[in-house]
């Protein structure tokens, strides 16, 4: 079966790789729900407030990368939608599989 390309930007950084993403709170759950432009689009039932959605993020990255929660780190937009995350220890490549499956 061929591999199919994944169209959002991950670069490889200090000790891992790292990605964007754009959060939509408080949705009816949380998921991965597609891309937008560069971005993997990711709805969480958390609401914007006092680092809520940022800790769903982690917890929900972590999960669904199948990593321990302190190897995600938010790296820019802590008080935005939009935010580049770092998964460290995993490459690029490592990423791009796991999310394979989400992103269709």
């Amino acid at each position: 079966m061929r591999h199919r390309e994944i169209k959002f930007k991950i670069s490889s950084a200090e000790g891992g790789a790292a990605f964007p993403v754009r959060i939509v709170p408080r949705a009816q759950k949380n998921e991965i729900s597609g891309r937008q432009g560069e971005a993997i689009k990711i709805r969480l039932t958390a609401p914007p407030v006092e680092g809520a959605a940022n800790e769903a993020l982690v917890d929900f990255l972590a999960e669904t990368l199948q990593v321990r929660k302190n190897q995600i780190e938010i790296l820019t937009g802590h008080a935005s939608r939009d935010k580049i995350v770092c998964v460290v220890g995993l490459m690029p490549r490592e990423v791009e599989e796991r999310l394979a499956e989400y992103l269709g």
